[in-house]
């Protein structure tokens, strides 16, 4: 059977809310059958609004360090403050953008966003976001006894191309990496350093439909996707490599 895509409505969120409990009320409006198998992708924004990851912008308070931060790359010093907090590492930029990892991911801005948020408010990227798919999968099978795997998405820029694609903050229940290593391309020449990234790619076929703008579909099932389904826990650091084995960042010199 092929792959089929199937975005899910919600209700807009303000405050915050139970993240499973909207997601099977969503999925029960939807008349959408989960099965073994399924993946389901979430938006990481509609995660973080579940936690209260939101700042009133007005509220926040710049340190000499922001302030020096967005005089550097013209960004308004509140803004540069978010960034500071939210970062890991902080690699240079340019005007308007402050190139930075947060949790190992590599983002502009820190991730931080303010479309699909109040005026006035800036959404943050969601508190471990692997524990929250991980418990999203453990509650859907005690729920309905069936194998998921769930996978937070966010929207990101790719290097040297026009508009946003998908890409897996976290997943759980699948196996996020595909190693084919030592396999053949189609001239029998092995393949060395090849890895298929699952997740991301369920990830941007899923963002797809969900849209980025007033959609109001922070979910998407995935059916006969052909991902490996486990039970195992998965962790960041399988889809994440370090900084200094990054060919964008070892090519564009040593991070500041």
């Amino acid at each position: 059977m092929s792959l089929s895509v199937y975005p899910i409505k919600s209700e807009v969120k303000t405050e915050e809310f139970d993240l499973f409990e909207s997601l099977i009320s969503s999925l029960e409006r939807s008349q959408i059958t989960l099965e073994t198998g399924d993946v389901i992708v979430i938006s990481s924004k509609f995660v973080a609004n579940s936690q209260g990851r939101v700042v009133d912008y007005d509220q926040v308070i710049p340190s000499k360090e922001s302030q020096l931060l967005g005089k550097k790359f013209q960004i308004n010093p509140k803004i540069a403050e978010i960034i500071l907090r939210e970062s890991d590492t902080i690699f240079g930029g340019v005007p308007g953008f402050v190139i930075t990892s947060a949790d190992n991911i590599m983002a502009p801005n820190a991730g931080i966003d303010k479309s699909n948020a109040q005026k006035g408010k800036i959404i943050l990227y969601p508190v471990d976001a692997y524990l929250v798919a991980e418990q999203l999968r453990r509650k859907i099978f005690l729920k309905y006894f069936i194998h998921v795997g769930i996978i937070i998405v966010d929207s990101r820029l790719v290097p040297a191309r026009v508009g946003t694609t998908g890409v897996a903050i976290a997943c759980a229940g699948i196996e996020p990496v595909s190693d084919v290593r030592g396999q053949k391309d189609l001239f029998g020449n092995p393949l060395k350093v090849t890895f298929q990234a699952i997740a991301d790619n369920l990830a941007s076929i899923a963002n797809l439909k969900m849209g980025e703008g007033s959609d109001a579909t922070p979910f998407c099932v995935i059916k006969n996707s052909q991902a490996q389904i486990t039970d195992r826990k998965i962790g960041p650091h399988e889809m994440a490599i370090s900084h200094d084995q990054c060919v964008y960042v070892r090519g564009l010199g040593t991070k500041k």
